[in-house]
């Protein structure tokens, strides 16, 4: 096996990859995303090939997936575009970032992560162990880890600091933290978008356990959905084809890295050390999967706009 690269890094340490090519102001650097400012009203989002997991950000760089993503959340946005407005106004981005960037709208974003889920597994699984609830939510007893719930259902965490772990709250905290009318309309949005998505993924061989959503808003107060929305970064897919509750969860995500990490890397996470970079068969079977699912999903074979100039968004 080939040596692991050197050692992570807690995201708010972690350099821009982008910066010197852009030339312009950047506004945040995320885990995986770097908004660089183009004007009052408009930013400029980019999606690195950067990874992360449990709270750090990789060493390793898996080649196209900041593609993927950004081409995927356009797909996934044009088919829940009848929901909800988004955030993206135009594709049409500097040579350095195509393929990888779009041009969307400032807005003043919720702070909180606006988690749908359909089954139970990961934070969701933990928490039902010990309470039968998932975030004040009662759940039956007899599920296991992979669980279909009975419907689905708003798990909200609070959006915490760059390089610290969110947290599962409850539906009413969230109301106390923004206020019960825009609360609930976020938790409606959430399990609609969610609902949409995983008919259109059943459809494509993929169960969508859970997902994310950001949201901002406009002056007006108008809701939007935003950042990245429907990946293997924000969401769980699993071959529909395999699952098997209790047991076999084969995964289109980053719980392969994740698996890797706790399972077959050596690291000891409970000792505070940062976690190894990746081999090169991780990366490339990381890659792999990614590049599965957007084939999957969108019906198109993934060509990176670097390779040919063009590529482009999926249809």
């Amino acid at each position: 096996m080939p040596a692991a690269q050197p050692d992570a890094t807690r995201p708010d340490q972690a350099l821009p990859d982008y910066a010197e090519l852009l030339g312009l102001p950047l506004v945040h650097k995320g885990k995986v995303r770097e908004l660089y400012r183009l004007d009052d009203d408009r930013l400029l989002m980019v999606a690195t090939d950067a990874i992360s997991a449990f709270d750090y950000v990789l060493s390793s760089r898996i080649p196209d997936k900041g593609e993927v993503l950004n081409r995927l959340s356009l797909w996934w946005f044009d088919r829940v575009a009848d929901l909800v407005d988004n955030h993206v106004l135009s594709s049409d981005v500097p040579a350095p970032v195509a393929g990888r960037a779009v041009v969307c709208e400032r807005l003043e974003m919720i702070p909180v992560e606006c988690v749908a889920r359909g089954y139970l597994t990961g934070s969701g699984w933990l928490e039902y162990q010990q309470t039968r609830e998932v975030c004040g939510v009662p759940l039956p007893d007899g599920l296991v880890d992979g669980s279909r719930l009975p419907e689905p259902i708003f798990t909200p965490a609070t959006k915490a600091a760059l390089g610290e772990h969110d947290e599962n709250v409850s539906f009413e905290t969230v109301a106390d933290t923004v206020g019960g009318e825009l609360a609930t309309r976020i938790r409606d949005l959430t399990l609609a978008v969610y609902t949409r998505a995983a008919s259109i993924a059943a459809e494509r061989g993929f169960v969508l356990a859970d997902t994310k959503f950001e949201f901002g808003r406009r002056p007006d107060g108008t809701v939007v959905l935003a950042d990245e929305v429907l990946t293997p970064d924000s969401s769980r897919f699993w071959d529909a084809s395999t699952w098997q509750p209790g047991g076999r969860l084969d995964s289109y995500d980053k719980q392969y890295v994740r698996n890797w990490l706790l399972h077959d890397s050596g690291w000891n996470r409970s000792a505070g050390d940062a976690p190894p970079g990746l081999p090169a068969e991780v990366v490339a079977a990381t890659r792999a999967r990614y590049v599965s699912a957007y084939e999957q999903l969108t019906g198109d074979v993934f060509a990176p706009v670097a390779a040919d100039g063009e590529g482009g968004r999926a249809r």
